[in-house]
């Protein structure tokens, strides 16, 4: 493994319409995991919801979880509710980045508080390019990824879907959708 001093930390944005970007997002956590990195994943939309990556990062001692979320904020009914948990949220992230205690931080669902203007991409990408300690992996997931946090990224992909099942009427199975 190498020392913090001689690694590069990356930024990795995972965004567009199409699944996986959480998925993918929770794959190098449990990598960086399996590797002997301190890893923290903050999630902002999905709250109480038990998800089986949750359940399976109870298994590591070096994996700290927070779901923290109000739940699916696009039936939200009381919106000014879901921006100020968005808000505390996201000061918990830059407490937790600025700590300096994790080799890497996974910022769930972050990108859709930009896509609803509860946080600007601005904001954040100042902050990362401020803040983050240039050893620590930050990766970003949700749709809507902002402009000024795909520049500042090392590396941003766009999950496009093709095909879904719910489409068809198949709702989200346990064990691979949650």
């Amino acid at each position: 493994m190498k020392d913090r001093n001689r690694r590069q930390g990356l930024i990795v944005v995972n965004t567009g319409p199409g699944k996986g970007k959480s998925s993918s997002a929770f794959g190098m956590a449990f990598r960086a995991a399996g590797w002997g990195m301190k890893v923290c994943v903050i999630q902002f939309i999905k709250g109480q919801w038990q998800t089986g990556e949750q359940k399976a990062a109870q298994h590591f001692d070096n994996i700290e979880w927070h779901a923290l979320g109000d739940g699916f904020t696009w039936d939200t009914k009381n919106p000014e509710q879901d921006i100020r948990t968005s808000r505390e949220i996201w000061e918990l992230c830059k407490q937790k980045i600025m700590s300096e205690e994790f080799d890497v931080v996974v910022l769930d669902e972050i990108n859709y508080c930009c896509g609803y203007h509860w946080i600007s991409g601005q904001e954040i990408a100042e902050f990362i390019a401020e803040h983050r300690p240039r050893w620590m992996h930050l990766i970003l997931t949700g749709r809507n990824a902002a402009p000024e946090v795909i520049e500042i990224a090392d590396t941003v992909t766009e999950m496009t879907m093709i095909k879904h099942a719910y489409q068809r009427g198949i709702k989200a199975e346990q064990g691979i959708e949650f």
